[in-house]
């Protein structure tokens, strides 16, 4: 698996170097185009989940443990942390939302019945992964709920509402932008009283902020480390950006409005990365000096992980709906919210029991890749190098919308 996983990762990076180099200045138009700010938001929101909320502070000590994780030495935690979420890896959304863009529709290869049945199977299996995720961690942010380690009947009715309501806001593109906005908003409110709690108080001062933050930079001066897996638990994180890759692209590439291809490539790899920068530079200070992020804290986390959770949900569930013709103006909205419930929810508990791994969804994105460029080679190879950007549809309606507003 590391040798595949590895292969992989060499692939997509140099595959975003040359689309920078070829395309680095073609117009990026969606189907659905909306303004930068929302598209951003969009692409914070449903790129991430759960995992961002509740993981760092549960990690932290397990990278500076150099005796157990000696591979973790050539930095600090926080930088490590930063590593596994932010900046660099966020070349994976781009790649695949400029292909979804402006590539695949001259290609069509996810139109071929065999693939797009694979990729919704992978869209389904991440989707109930990311309820999965949620799951696990609820006791150890809501021990007052049960031991703090047992999953407890009452976290299975959490879950289940979560999905029910992600269900139900995807039958609405409206929904789906709202929730966006909404999770965006509630996590800066979020970052904002941790950040009052940690640096306003008698526990620090806004200067011990800006030392924290500045460990950041280390990951900087060592990105090379990131570039192939560190390790076992590396690799983990590696497969679960890949699973989420080509979802988050066909989902965020109908948004975009008309960016260049660099500037895209700029905004999905620095604005995201500055949130995250600032939270876990937060979590750390909170780990590294022994402060009580329990009570009002914790329940704050679970609110916006929970928002967090049902926004990603619901991009993914209209997207695999959409691409399957599962959609509500075919089976009416009961039958339609009856039907994905179940299915993820019990998706959800294959996960629980082991069944299913995210590593295997990762490995299976990573044959798309290869299957995807080989189909490219084979059969569209003069069709792609003649690309010069979206296609013209979609940026004559761009203009007409432009010319409106």
């Amino acid at each position: 698996m590391t040798l595949w996983l590895s292969a992989g990762l060499i692939f997509t990076f140099a595959s975003i170097a040359f689309v920078l180099i070829k395309w680095g200045n073609a117009q990026c138009v969606g189907v659905t185009p909306v303004r930068t700010l929302t598209f951003i938001a969009i692409l914070f929101t449903s790129g991430l989940d759960v995992g961002l909320i509740m993981f760092p502070l549960t990690e932290f000590a397990g990278y500076a443990d150099h005796t157990a994780s000696p591979e973790y030495a050539f930095t600090n935690p926080l930088a490590i942390e930063f590593g596994f979420w932010g900046f660099l890896i966020w070349g994976f959304y781009f790649l695949t939302c400029f292909y979804f863009c402006i590539i695949e529709p001259r290609v069509k290869f996810f139109e071929i019945p065999l693939v797009k049945v694979i990729n919704n199977v992978v869209i389904i299996g991440t989707c109930a992964f990311t309820a999965y995720l949620l799951l696990a961690n609820l006791p150890w942010y809501l021990p007052q709920l049960g031991d703090g380690e047992s999953i407890i009947p009452t976290f299975y009715l959490v879950v289940l509402a979560v999905i029910s309501a992600a269900v139900y806001s995807s039958t609405s593109l409206k929904y789906v932008r709202f929730l966006s906005l909404s999770s965006t908003y509630l996590f800066f409110g979020l970052i904002a009283l941790m950040w009052f709690g940690a640096f306003m108080g008698d526990n620090g001062s806004p200067s011990e902020f800006a030392s924290t933050i500045g460990l950041i930079g280390d990951y900087f001066a060592n990105i090379h480390h990131f570039v192939l897996p560190i390790n076992d638990y590396h690799e983990f994180y590696l497969f679960w950006w890949f699973a989420w890759s080509i979802m988050i692209g066909q989902f965020t590439s109908r948004f975009v409005g008309g960016l260049k291809t660099y500037q895209v490539f700029a905004a999905m790899l620095v604005f995201p990365s500055i949130p995250i920068a600032i939270w876990f530079s937060i979590l750390y200070y909170y780990h590294a000096n022994g402060l009580d992020s329990s009570g009002l804290y914790n329940i704050a986390m679970v609110i916006v992980g929970v928002t967090f959770v049902i926004n990603s949900l619901d991009s993914l569930i209209r997207l695999y709906t959409d691409n399957l013709n599962l959609t509500v103006a075919r089976f009416g909205k009961p039958l339609y919210i009856a039907g994905n419930i179940a299915a993820l929810f019990s998706l959800t508990l294959l996960f629980k029991l082991d069944f299913l791994q995210i590593q295997w969804v990762g490995a299976l994105v990573i044959a798309i890749f290869f299957a995807c460029t080989g189909y490219i080679l084979a059969t569209k190879y003069k069709r792609v190098r003649e690309i010069e950007g979206s296609p013209k549809e979609n940026i004559v309606d761009f203009h007409k919308i432009e010319t409106i507003n």
